[in-house]
């Protein structure tokens, strides 16, 4: 649980119905279908190419700087061929619209990865390259057909609900690509800033910072706020400026206390709401970013907008004292630059002296040392067991919340624990959520209700919490990790004054400011917060709780006072972290916390493990138009906690939802944990395995991609309807691969055309060539290269998904060969795909080596996490024959003939492998191993 209950719906910024405005895609009932998409094909990085409503990256070469177009035509097939023609009408070498015919391509179509449009439509591919001007600038564009020379040309943007194109493209010659550039006088500073500010304040002082992230600038931006006074706080308003030559701009906003979602506009800056970061797209490529700085001395500060469109910085301060307020600026050709630029930062003053960052826990005398180990220090173990070396949250977690509601009881979990088991779904992390504490006032709303003492409730729990933990673990030996929830202040209604807990530590009444929940509750005084935190964890984990998942956190935010807030919000903060990392380690959920105060003074700084991160509002499972919102909003808030020293927490689903796997994909590609919450004998087990796999130790895993998912398309507004693209990457650099997930976020049908250089880890430098395959319907690619004109096509129905991967290839010339006929070019591509049958099945892969051995021979040396079907390509396996050319083994055997076969769905370039049923038959012992060694020789 993490939203307060009586809250039923997210909010979301949606306003009447949704138009399916798509410059990206034109919908043709009959005879055609048109898709358009822009990309600059030319290198190396430039800035950003904006086809509103889609955003993509521009590249630049050595010699001159091009933009590729390129336009997909389908026609029924009921229809005869026709003699299509295509143009695209611009303003781009000149402020005078003029045509750029596109040439008709015979020999290279976009290979479509989903859907059957190729069986009922023929498709034609057009494109053409224009040179664009050697400084950035802004241009719009459109396109126009006819079927023959003799017919008239039909504009899309008349007749078919699609605005016009638009493209920003930053200066060749940018001076934020030059290393040099320093720090500057704190005049030259603002005058410099002046040129993406106008109207910037004369209140204000800019000093510039030497950037961390080359290729931007950075600059300082602070002034004072009065001190607080009384009951009351210092409150300080100051205009900061107007985003100069603006396009669309992006923020992150307060929708709540607890949460941040994403809001977009166009030329004019508006908000509703406070926002923690804005980012500005100008009309010459160039991103502005500014970081609103919380948390050190006591201060919050947060951007609003003027009825100018002028932003304006708003800072409170809860000291005593007067103090400064602090704002980052970055520019960059760049979004993800900027942004870097305004974090690295932001660190640093996070880390200086005064500005409350949590401390590291003390040694505890009880515990083990931390590793890394000292080199003259042995560590012997009684009665060794081989363990699973991965996070706490790379097992598949269920969520007691949605699945067992409020009403909670021992005997309600192990029943759903059963039900899961007999379902044959092993999960190895439990979260008992909520209901489990003793509470007074029974029958009251939560927000009039205390907590009374550590020990569980005796209605729920008879016996105790340990009894519970004793039974759920001896019925389940698979779940090694058993979380509880709490809130900060210890419940919604904090500390019951007649209970144990107010007998025993010192109390404080505070005045909580909510609509919902505002109130006086008691709370326990900071003094001796330390003290209950230590005792409370200390006692969970002496009954078998090893985890907790602490919310409510907002709670600190509420506080009416601003001394209370003062004193409450940092020693809160230290004594649960300190506790937590003492007797959990980083098995630990930080939920309902993204205010500013807690970002920058708990989430920020790297001097501890990192922990769970709960990304955004709720899931609601009744409350369709919720579900597309929660994954959008999900992917936008991790463009800022990707950079905190956090994992996103995308939150629990359930998988018997019409959602279901629109959710589950994306927390696949999220790179965080993965938690259900079914309702007892609802369950999709296709589903789940889907997105977990069982290891050779009999656990059950989740297949997390090494870096966090995001966004890749900043500035597109959540009601323009596009497909949402959520990018991840797995793997060692140049040699991972890169995922792309794609989500149809609009109430009809939709369709994307993807880039080769879109995929995280695929950039100018990217020299090799790639396959690309898609999760659902396992096509896989021709193999591909950067540098060309190399695109993919999508189509999605409503509710729907698809999964892309593209891998890199290693090229081998075999010689010797036996009983196959060698590849055209007499070299053998291939790639390890990794988990054909997961959706993010390439995270699977621990470690590999392809090399040629003395006879010859090719050999494949894959160490896997997880059990499934391993999936090789080779460009030129329909040549070769299985019997002949390939030997499989699993630790050392050979495998059952029967487990290796040519993977037709995989366009007859795939070996697959299914591991998982090779290891059951062949009844191998793991030893003290938790990885699945498999060895491919092929002749």
């Amino acid at each position: 649980m993490s939203a307060i209950p009586t809250r039923s719906a997210p909010a979301q910024p949606i306003s009447g119905a949704r138009k399916p405005q798509k410059a990206s895609q034109v919908k043709f009932v009959r005879p055609a279908q048109m898709s358009l998409f822009a990309q600059v094909t030319s290198y190396p990085p430039l800035g950003q190419v904006t086809c509103v409503p889609r955003l993509q990256k521009a590249l630049k070469s050595e010699d001159d700087d091009k933009l590729q177009f390129t336009v997909v035509l389908e026609s029924s097939k009921t229809f005869p061929e026709q003699t299509w023609e295509a143009q695209i009408w611009h303003n781009i070498t000149d402020p005078n619209w003029s045509a750029l015919p596109l040439k008709k391509s015979h020999d290279h179509s976009i290979p479509l990865m989903t859907g059957n449009a190729e069986e009922t439509y023929h498709r034609y591919t057009f494109s053409e390259a224009i040179s664009l001007p050697e400084n950035g600038g802004y241009a719009k564009f459109t396109v126009r057909y006819r079927t023959s020379p003799d017919a008239e040309w039909q504009w899309a943007n008349q007749r078919y609900p699609v605005n016009d194109g638009e493209l920003a493209f930053a200066s060749r010659k940018s001076k934020y690509n030059d290393p040099s550039t320093s720090e500057l006088s704190s005049i030259a500073a603002k005058q410099e800033l002046s040129q993406y500010i106008d109207g910037l304040s004369s209140e204000l002082e800019v000093e510039s910072r030497k950037s961390e992230a080359p290729g931007s600038m950075l600059w300082n931006i602070s002034g004072t706020t009065d001190a607080a006074k009384e009951n009351e706080s210092g409150i300080k308003r100051t205009i900061l400026g107007k985003p100069s030559a603006l396009l669309r701009n992006f923020s992150l906003v307060r929708v709540w206390s607890p949460w941040l979602a994403p809001r977009h506009g166009k030329k004019e800056f508006r908000l509703t709401e406070d926002a923690i970061l804005s980012s500005f797209l100008r009309s010459d490529g160039l991103h502005l970013v500014l970081l609103a700085i919380s948390g050190t001395s006591d201060v919050l500060t947060v951007f609003r907008s003027s009825d100018k469109g002028e932003v304006v910085i708003q800072a409170r301060n809860d000291n005593r004292e007067q103090a400064k307020f602090q704002v980052l600026a970055a520019v960059a050709d760049d979004f993800e630059v900027a942004t870097s630029a305004v974090i690295y930062e932001a660190r640093k003053i996070v880390r200086s002296p005064g500005s409350n960052a949590t401390s590291s826990p003390p040694p505890s005398h009880t515990s083990n040392p931390d590793s890394p180990l000292g080199s003259d220090i042995v560590m012997v173990e009684k009665d060794p067991t081989a363990q699973w070396l991965s996070n706490w949250y790379d097992g598949l977690t269920y969520c007691t919340w949605n699945a067992l509601g409020q009403d909670l009881t021992e005997e309600k979990i192990v029943n759903a624990l059963n039900v899961l088991k007999s379902h044959g779904i092993n999960i190895s992390n439990l979260i008992i959520d909520d209901n489990w504490q003793d509470l007074d006032n029974e029958g009251q709303s939560q927000f009039k209700r205390g907590w009374k003492r550590f020990e569980a409730n005796r209605k729920g729990f008879p016996n105790g919490l340990e009894h519970a933990v004793e039974a759920i673990k001896r019925s389940h030996p698979s779940i090694d990790h058993i979380a509880v929830w709490h809130a900060l202040l210890g419940y919604w209604g904090g500390i019951s004054p007649e209970g144990e807990l107010a007998k025993e530590y010192k109390t404080k009444e505070v005045k909580i400011k909510d609509p919902v929940a505002g109130g006086t509750i008691l709370a326990i005084d900071p003094d001796d917060v330390s003290r209950f935190y230590g005792d409370f964890y200390s006692y969970l984990n002496s009954v078998g709780i090893n985890s907790v998942k602490a919310d409510a956190q907002f709670f600190l935010d509420l506080l009416e006072d601003p001394d209370d807030r003062r004193r409450f919000i940092t020693a809160y903060q230290d004594a649960w972290s300190i506790a937590s990392l003492r007797y959990f380690s980083s098995r630990a959920i930080s939920c309902m916390s993204l205010t500013p105060q807690l970002i920058f003074h708990s989430q920020m700084p790297t001097n501890k493990p990192s922990i769970l991160l709960r990304n955004s509002d709720d899931f609601f499972p009744d409350v369709p138009a919720s579900h597309p919102w929660h994954v959008f909003c999900n992917a936008h808030n991790a463009l800022l906690t990707r950079h905190l020293n956090v994992v996103p927490d995308w939150d629990m689903f359930q998988t018997s939802h019409p959602y279901a796997s629109f959710h589950a994909a994306s927390r696949c590609v999220s790179g965080g944990p993965i938690y259900i919450t079914d309702e007892p004998g609802k369950h999709d087990v296709d589903l789940i395995n889907q997105m977990t796999a069982p290891t050779i130790r009999g656990n059950t895993v989740i297949l997390r991609p090494s870096l966090v998912g995001r966004t890749l398309d900043v500035y597109h507004d959540y009601n323009e309807g596009n497909v949402l693209r959520i990018g991840t990457y797995t793997g060692w650099a140049m040699t991972g691969s890169g995922i792309l997930g794609l989500f149809n976020t609009s109430s009809s049908d939709a369709s994307t055309i993807v880039p080769l250089i879109d995929f995280p880890g695929i950039h100018a430098d990217s020299h090799g060539k790639y396959v690309v395959r898609a999760y659902t319907t396992g096509r896989v690619t021709d193999m591909m290269q950067p540098l060309d004109n190399s695109l993919v096509a999508v189509t999605l129905e409503h509710k729907g998904w698809e999964i892309l991967t593209a891998y890199p290839t290693r090229a081998f010339t075999l010689s010797g060969s036996r009983g196959c006929d060698s590849a055209s070019d007499g070299v053998t591509h291939v790639a390890i795909l990794g988990l054909l049958d997961k959706m993010t099945g390439v995270a699977a892969v621990v470690s590999s080596d392809i090399f040629i051995v003395e006879n010859g021979r090719l050999r494949f040396d894959i160490n896997l996490k997880a059990l499934g079907t391993l999936g090789i390509y080779f460009s030129d396996l329909p040549s070769r024959s299985i019997d002949k050319n390939f030997m499989v083994l699993v630790f050392g055997q050979a495998v059952p003939r029967k487990a290796v076969w040519k993977s037709s769905g995989d366009s007859s370039t795939v070996l697959a492998i299914d591991v998982l049923s090779a290891w059951k038959s062949m009844g191998l012992d793991p030893g003290w191993s938790n990885e699945i060694v498999v060895q491919i020789y092929v002749n």
